[in-house]
């Protein structure tokens, strides 16, 4: 089960949403993690991380998802540590970080996948751009979680490689990484609804049993989720209609959180003015059984997104676990995960070539933030209200339809995203990844050749981006004789005066410092070279090397002469 496994390259940023804060990539992250726990089929659990703190993360979230398989920790600086397993999985699209990092042990000591999230940010977009002109190999991959955004990445590399190309006389470019179409899962258990709880929900909002209570649950911020007006407006619009059909009241509850204060005025104002007969409730999407409560009690789920920063759209699926039918836009992931059996998809637009381009260069300069840049397209792209409103009275006035649509919703996430249904697809291409690299490792060639360190072109090592800096370099040959310490501070002390350990790196133990001191002093005033020192101390060069530059920076040692 080797061949299907991957390590996980691990920091709490993006898998615990509880301690830093909840957005859809840390929610899927974790949900992820503990998806793989449970389905997973492998030998052992690696974590791929910088610090003791992510591995104890990554081992406590093991154990609390009831992970009875062995734990094996690898730090980022020992990669070669990794073996057995073949592939590293990455919480985002793949940094070019990952690639260099690879780079000096060879292009196939191991293969990435990364995965995409939101893909309008400038970070993620320069990422891809930078994908195809680091060393990234064929058998890396980047999982997108729906066809839309696979087309996105796909027309980004693209562009990245038509510049190259035109920038490079025609440069033959190495091929893509895989793009596979894989998408988030849910534990579709965890979404079972919970009848006392609905029933309290519609209770505390004065929903009578003739009403309808549609619901969501997102983050409420128009600038990087939805705006809500054009909902209020098909809200009104479809409780007018069913109310000229003797129907009962519409309900709308949100429940997520507010990014800024602003944003919960404009929406209670809003909701006032524009659907005055509808009832309007807010309810606090950090508090698991409002959620709960939420899509328990509800009737349709509504998620009308007009927001480049969503790529999937994983709360209509947990919406569809719990067995509700979804009102959704037409719009990236969505496409996939609502069919016509399960709800409604409202037809969306974008501004044509050459209107909003403007946009997207004040935001590639820096003239506007993500926020401004999101805010200003989100303007610029209609979601049909008359169909929105449509929809919302076709599911109130028959409850049989909302009845099968939900079934059908229901059995639809268990098939295709329940996390058991999930990761077996990230297995199969980690499996796929690992025979990849097998045919190359065989295969050979000196594309697979590891890369000198020291010549890595984005972070080459100092004495080849700053030759022209000092007077010279420090010579391996020559001889190093202790100075007179008598008065002075001790090179302990000095140590601790300079304060290293404020910075949590330290050059090296300063107990070794004085063992490398001492073995020089007794060499007398004739000194030694590093290497003798080494071999006095039974330590290695290298780190007698660091301390010996030490040492001459604050005069515990001084050059021979001749």
């Amino acid at each position: 089960m080797t061949a299907t496994n991957a390590a996980i390259w691990f920091a709490t940023d993006g898998y615990d949403p509880v301690k830093k804060g909840i957005n859809g990539r840390r929610v899927a992250g974790e949900s992820f993690l503990r998806g793989f726990f449970a389905h997973g089929e492998v030998d052992e659990y690696v974590s791929f991380a910088h610090s003791r703190s992510d591995h104890a993360a990554f081992a406590d979230l093991a154990r609390a998802s009831g992970v009875t398989a062995p734990l094996r920790g690898v730090r980022l600086d020992t990669p070669m540590a990794l073996r057995p397993v073949d592939v590293v999985h990455y919480p985002a699209p793949i940094s070019s970080t990952e690639l260099w990092r690879r780079a000096p042990e060879g292009a196939a000591a191991w293969a990435l996948c990364g995965i995409t999230h939101t893909t309008a940010t400038r970070n993620v977009m320069q990422c891809l751009f930078d994908l195809r002109s680091a060393p990234q190999m064929p058998w890396d991959a980047v999982i997108c979680t729906s066809k839309a955004v696979q087309a996105s990445v796909r027309r980004l590399m693209e562009l990245a490689e038509a510049h190259l190309s035109q920038r490079f006389s025609g440069a033959i470019l190495p091929a893509r990484p895989l793009l596979p179409v894989i998408p988030l899962g849910v534990d579709c258990a965890a979404f079972q609804p919970d009848a006392a709880s609905g029933s309290a929900l519609r209770d505390r909002i004065g929903a009578g049993p003739g009403d309808l209570v549609a619901v969501s649950i997102a983050r409420l911020t128009p600038d990087e989720k939805f705006d809500p007006l054009p909902l209020f407006l098909a809200m009104e619009e479809a409780a007018a209609t069913w109310r000229a059909e003797g129907g009962g009241k519409l309900h709308l509850v949100l429940c997520g959180q507010f990014s800024e204060p602003l944003w919960q005025e404009v929406f209670a104002t809003a909701a006032a003015r524009l659907m005055p007969s509808c009832g309007y409730r807010l309810l606090d999407g950090a508090d698991p059984a409002e959620r709960r409560a939420t899509l328990s009690g509800g009737d349709v789920f509504v998620f009308p997104i007009d927001n480049l920063q969503e790529t999937f759209g994983l709360a209509p699926v947990e919406a569809m676990a719990a067995g509700l039918p979804v009102i959704v836009s037409d719009w990236d992931g969505m496409k996939d995960t609502v069919t016509p059996d399960v709800g409604f998809r409202i037809p969306t637009e974008l501004p044509r070539t050459g209107v909003s381009s403007y946009v997207s260069h004040r935001y590639l300069g820096g003239t506007d933030s993500y926020l401004q840049y999101l805010s200003q397209l989100s303007a610029m792209t209609p979601i049909d209200v008359a169909a929105l409103a449509r929809a919302l009275a076709t599911l109130a006035r028959d409850p049989a339809l909302r009845a099968r649509m939900g079934a059908a919703a229901r059995d639809r996430a268990r098939r295709l995203y329940d996390w058991s249904a999930v990761i077996p697809q990230m297995q199969a291409l980690w499996g796929e990844q690992a025979a990849m690299l097998a045919h190359a490792r065989a295969k050979g060639g000196p594309a697979l050749a590891p890369r000198e360190p020291g010549l890595i072109p984005v972070g080459p090592a100092v004495e080849e981006m700053f030759a022209a800096y000092p007077t010279a370099f420090a010579a391996p040959d020559r001889r190093l004789a202790a100075t007179g310490t008598s008065g002075r501070a001790s090179a302990a002390e000095t140590f601790e005066l300079r304060n290293y350990v404020a910075r949590r790196r330290l050059l090296e133990d300063p107990a070794r410092i004085e063992t490398i001191l001492a073995a020089y002093a007794a060499t007398g005033p004739g000194g030694a070279t590093e290497a003798e020192i080494a071999a006095a101390t039974r330590l290695p060069t290298a780190m007698i090397a660091r301390a010996s530059l030490w040492l001459l920076k604050y005069h515990f040692l001084q050059q021979v002469p001749g």
